[in-house]
This record gives structure tokens, sequence and C-alpha cells, in this order.
């Protein structure tokens, strides 16, 4: 870090090869596409080694860089309009449980299906499973209400249920 500060090259190096691949995978999960994955890591990385001396020696290199990552996906998918339907509350229902043991779902099968999705539903799913997202705090993030969030989260869910059963049949 305090090489990086000097401007050592090496050291900047160093902390892209450190980072690079995990918050990669973040964006590959929010664009849903490698080519504009790499764009977005790239743009996120230039902040990042722009702002070095922003950020606080007792903060948390990892959650600071993770935060402009995603702050990148989001102007990514901000730019390409991604719709996030609106819900009133009367419209959210709660959640019904579903015993997914009976489910056989495959990494790849699940991959696959959040791929899929529509770039709202996955926006909000990735934002809460995956990047550990409050429901309140991707409602910020997103410029929606929260009860939209649950049900965008809510609805992908059920999605990549449907898209997983219809995969293991075929197979």
């Amino acid at each position: 870090m305090v090489r990086c500060r000097k401007g050592d090259v090496r050291a900047y190096r160093e902390l892209y090869e450190a980072y690079s691949k995990a918050m990669f995978n973040i964006c590959l999960r929010m664009t849903g596409h490698s080519a504009d994955a790499e764009d977005v890591l790239q743009e996120a990385f230039v902040q990042v080694f722009k702002n070095l001396d922003k950020l606080a020696t007792d903060s948390s290199l990892t959650a600071w860089i993770k935060r402009i990552v995603v702050n990148h996906c989001l102007s990514y998918l901000r730019k390409k309009k991604v719709y996030f339907e609106e819900v009133g509350e009367a419209e959210f229902e709660e959640e019904e449980r579903v015993d997914e043991s009976e489910h056989t779902m495959t990494v790849a099968a699940v991959k696959e299906a959040i791929s899929q999705l529509p770039d709202g539903y996955r926006t909000v799913l990735n934002l809460y499973l995956f990047e550990e997202y409050s429901h309140r705090e991707i409602a910020a993030l997103l410029g929606i209400s929260e009860s939209t969030v649950k049900t965008q989260y809510m609805r992908a869910k059920e999605r990549v249920r449907q898209l997983v059963k219809i995969k293991t049949r075929e197979v």
C-alpha cells in the first residue's frame, strides 16, 4: 500500500494481481458478459489506483476495492438502462419456503441460470447473495424501493429454480 502511494509500478501490479481475479468475478456476475466485465474491471482499477491516497490506513482494502468495483458495475448497468420493475407494497408477497432438498442443482446449472436472468434480476440477486448487501442497501444503491428489491430478488430466485429444473430434466 505504501509502495503504491509512492508510485512503485511493481506494487501496482502486485495489488492488481492480488485482487483482480475476485473483482473480475464480481464484474462478470454483475454484467453477465466477459468482455464487459473486463472493461468494467479495468475502469474500476484505474479509479482504485488514482484514489489510493484517499483510503484511510485502517480501512479494509478489500472492502474498499469491492465497493469501487460494485459501483462501476452499477454505473455500467445504468448506462445500459437496466430496468427495475417498480412494485407497490401490496404486490410484494413474502417468499414461500421451498424444500430445496428435492432439487439437484449443480453449480454449473445455477451459474448458467443466473447468467440467463434479465439484468435487473441478476443485479439484485448478485448484490444480495454474493456481495451480501442488505435489501435496504441495494435499494439505496439502485435508487429503487426496498419492496422492489425484495420482489426482484424473489422473482430472480424463482426464475433460477425454473431454469435449473428445466436443465436438470434435459440431462
